[in-house]
């Protein structure tokens, strides 16, 4: 299972205390950082999220919004004395930018800090749980999107029936691999007889900010939940997309093309102070939509 949490929900401006994007989504075992707009560090704390979990931070793009709170969060994480290595998947002049804050207040980290520039679409993460692959957005300046899928658990075991058919318990791994039983005398247990199959592991998407784009479908296509940005209500939709932004109706749009479960909207301009409207609008193209309000954990 995976749950995301909401830190920042607001576009460029932090208002009506809305703060400016960042979600956490959480496994078992750890903890992804998705952007890190200004204050990202103070919700962490606020909303009680273990920074020692967090070993991959994925900042999207360089507008402010979504990494200003970034250098904040490194320093204090080695104030802290973290030791163990933190990844950082982003676009490649983000790099040089830490480097300079670094080199100018002779800050040098507790941890290693390993950069992953963000170049071509595809796999960037891959460990024993989870797969992460990012891809492009259309924003105004280069923009990505990123891809959260849970590698399928092994079959879950029959101990009982397996018992009864005298496998070795050796042999039980290889069972939840899925291979079949063969005894000494040559019977062939089928491997059905003794497990059943687990759950399919679940997925996220997060499209950051961007116009709005039909060809994003297929990217993320059956999804159990996408995190779409709805800046504007949709009669503002000629300044969507002069801004490289979407609007309500077009991000349900998106969510019925590709088919997913649920959709989760967010990166509201400062000018709207109430919600109720974006979700009312979107609803009406994808009914199964919710607003991404801080604080808020949406269990995947």
């Amino acid at each position: 299972m995976l749950g995301l949490t909401i830190l920042g929900n607001n576009s460029a401006i932090p208002a009506f205390d809305r703060n400016p994007t960042a979600q956490v989504l959480q496994s078992m075992d750890e903890s992804f950082l998705i952007d890190c707009g200004e204050g990202t560090q103070m919700q962490l704390s606020k909303y009680k999220i273990r920074r020692s979990k967090i070993n991959h931070i994925f900042i999207s793009h360089l507008h402010g919004d979504h990494y200003f709170g970034l250098i904040g969060l490194l320093t204090s994480m080695s104030l802290l004395n973290r030791t163990q290595d933190l990844h950082l998947h982003a676009p490649p002049e983000l790099e040089q930018l830490i480097s300079l804050q670094l080199d100018f207040a002779s800050t040098h980290l507790s941890y290693a800090l390993h950069f992953h520039p963000l170049v071509e679409e595809g796999s960037i993460v891959d460990n024993n749980k989870i797969t992460v692959s990012c891809f492009k957005v259309q924003h105004r300046i280069a923009c990505w999107g990123f891809l959260f899928r849970e590698k399928k658990k092994p079959r879950k075991l029959n101990a009982e029936r397996a018992k009864i058919y005298e496998i070795p318990a050796a042999f039980y791994e290889n069972l939840q691999q899925g291979e079949d039983y063969i005894t000494k005398k040559g019977t062939i247990v089928p491997n059905e007889e003794v497990t059943t199959e687990a759950p399919k592991g679940k997925s996220y998407a997060y499209c950051a900010d961007t116009i709005f784009d039909e060809s994003l479908a297929e990217k993320i296509m059956g999804v159990d939940m996408l995190y779409h940005e709805t800046t504007y209500l949709k009669d503002l939709h000629e300044r969507a997309a002069a801004r490289f932004h979407s609007t309500t109706v077009q991000a349900g749009a998106i969510a019925k093309k590709a088919g997913v479960k649920k959709l989760l909207i967010g990166h509201f301009s400062s000018k709207y102070e109430t919600l109720d409207e974006f979700l009312t609008e979107t609803k009406e193209v994808f009914e199964n939509t919710e607003l991404a309000i801080q604080g808020c954990c949406y269990l995947i």
